[in-house]
């Protein structure tokens, strides 16, 4: 996800852990500000979400800001535990799997319905499936539907006829879907935001209209009640929701901040409970916080590049840029959480210990800036880097822009935007570089690795590897762990030393700001919280 693994790799966290020293702690009051919560009995939770939310629908959302608030609104066949990120039952009461490992049969609960009661059934997730696969639909996260045997080729548009899609409703309660072949992870996607179903009569009644919180009609245990841009979201306790006598929170309000200095400031001053991030400025303020939680996250942080303009076009360019960059000293002396360089893009995971491209060498930078054409950078091209409006993002970029600067004799210029301009920016390759991060969507390396297939829908590089997606349709296919861990260590060996359309900067920690008074967050390593557990001590 520009976003969102179902269990906790001990390899993964271990390293993280040790890297940060970071057992997360518990979160107490701030020097002077005591520990009493005035919103506690109303049991209001209000927390920063970073962004202005780029859509409230499930089928068109990419981002991790979108993704928190999805989870309150709308519910998949299965849910997240909150502690473990286990699949745990949802719209689905209960699942079979066949012996091949290859057909899915979902129970629809009894008594789950719609926000506007009608009842919740298994039309509902055929239609929203088949409109998520629509080519017209333009998903971006369509390819997680690939699995499903004929999703690929509907979505592709060489098949029309969706009853080739082997998604089909047998009757009212009853969901039956046939995979490609066996994926260990699928249910953990069909928790996932483009899994969620949305109300067929409200979005053919209303159109791009129909998220507006006077016309959306949702299934999750919250219900949007206001929507104000570029001020708050506020979402209310679902009465209707099938299991609201275990939601003790009566209304969430999300405030889209993408300046934290600005919240952090509101949090010190008690006016938001839990920050989902930190101003990388006043780091060594807040690690001095009892308030300051930092914890392993499998999700990376990087750069694209746009193959399809020059100058980066040339693979040799592509590397110069990379190989000039200082990882070591952008983790040590600028974002200082405990953050772990990476050569790699994908980080390790049980089963997978990941691939390192070349590292820091700027006397071979500049020589194959020189063989490409701009010997010490000499004539070389206006080039921008574009990222979303944060004040860590933009140290980063000032600092890498430095390097490159020194290492390589080239002025690179910064250019922020705010996110919903920044991904459309990214999705239509209006760029040259691009400030990125990446949250696995499920534990699995194919999570980091099959978005760089040709055409793919959060590729948004215009590269394209003929033998990159034969090793990525190789590894879905494979049965055996170790042929297909292999499989996936060539294909990264491509993407990173070879051809290098990404520039891997670290692999994150996850770090945020808690009120003590809240409870029912879990630390995890995809950073996932559903809010079902969550209340106000």
């Amino acid at each position: 996800m520009n976003r969102a693994p179902i269990s906790l790799f001990a390899a993964v966290s271990l390293a993280l852990s040790a890297a940060a020293g970071c057992s997360p702690k518990s979160p107490g009051p701030a020097g002077g500000e005591g520990t009493a919560n005035p919103q506690a009995r109303e049991q209001i939770l209000r927390f920063n979400n970073g962004a202005e939310p780029e859509t409230l629908d499930p089928a068109i959302m990419t981002g991790n800001p979108e993704h928190m608030l999805a989870m309150a609104i709308f519910e998949g066949l299965t849910s997240y535990d909150p502690k473990t990120l286990e699949p745990r039952p949802g719209m689905a009461e209960t699942w079979s799997v066949s012996r091949d490992l290859l057909t899915y049969t979902f129970k629809l609960r009894k008594g789950a319905v719609w926000t506007n009661g009608d009842p919740v059934t298994a039309d509902d997730f055929v239609y929203s499936w088949r409109r998520a696969i629509l080519p017209k639909t333009a998903a971006q996260y369509a390819y997680q539907f690939y699995y499903i045997k004929g999703a690929r080729e509907f979505n592709k548009g060489i098949i029309s006829d969706f009853s080739k899609v082997s998604i089909s409703a047998p009757d009212k309660a009853t969901v039956v879907v046939a995979l490609e072949s066996p994926t260990p992870y699928f249910l953990d996607l069909t928790s996932f935001q483009t899994y969620m179903p949305v109300h067929q009569a409200t979005v053919e009644k209303f159109s791009d209209k129909w998220t507006r919180p006077e016309n959306m009609v949702s299934n999750g245990p919250f219900r949007l009640k206001e929507w104000t841009p570029e001020k708050q979201i506020v979402l209310t306790r679902n009465p209707s929701y099938w299991n609201a006598g275990q939601v003790r929170l009566a209304e969430i309000v999300a405030f889209p901040y993408s300046s934290l200095d600005t919240a952090y400031s509101l949090f010190r001053q008690g006016g938001i409970d839990w920050m989902r991030g930190i101003p990388l400025p006043k780091i060594d303020e807040i690690k001095r916080l009892p308030e300051y939680n930092v914890a392993p996250w499998l999700a990376t942080y990087f750069y694209r590049l746009n193959v399809t303009r020059k100058p980066f076009d040339d693979a040799r360019i592509r590397k110069a840029f990379s190989i000039a960059i200082d990882r070591d000293s952008l983790v040590r002396e600028i974002v200082k959480g405990g953050q772990v360089p990476a050569l790699g893009f994908c980080p390790k995971m049980h089963g997978y210990d990941g691939v390192s491209g070349p590292g820091y060498d700027p006397e071979t930078a500049r020589k194959l800036l020189g063989e490409a054409g701009y010997p010490g950078g000499k004539d070389f091209p206006k080039v921008d880097l574009l990222f979303n409006t944060d004040e860590g993002h933009k140290q980063i970029a000032e600092a890498v822009a430095q390097m490159w600067k020194e290492n390589l004799g080239v002025t690179v210029g910064l250019c922020n935007t705010e996110w919903k301009v920044y991904l459309d920016d990214v999705s239509n390759l209006n760029y040259q570089i691009a400030r990125a991060g990446w949250i696995g969507d499920y534990t699995d390396p194919n999570t980091f690795l099959d978005m760089f297939v040709t055409g793919g829908g959060n590729n948004n590089t215009g590269w394209s590897n003929a033998e990159y997606d034969r090793l990525i349709a190789d590894a879905a296919r494979e049965i055996d762990m170790g042929k297909r861990m292999e499989l996936f260590r060539k294909a990264e060996k491509i993407l990173v030393c070879d051809e290098l359309p990404v520039i891997p900067f670290y692999f994150y920690v996850k770090q945020d700001l808690l009120k003590p008074w809240v409870k029912g967050i879990y630390p995890n390593v995809r950073h996932l919280h559903p809010f079902q557990p969550m209340y106000l001590e």
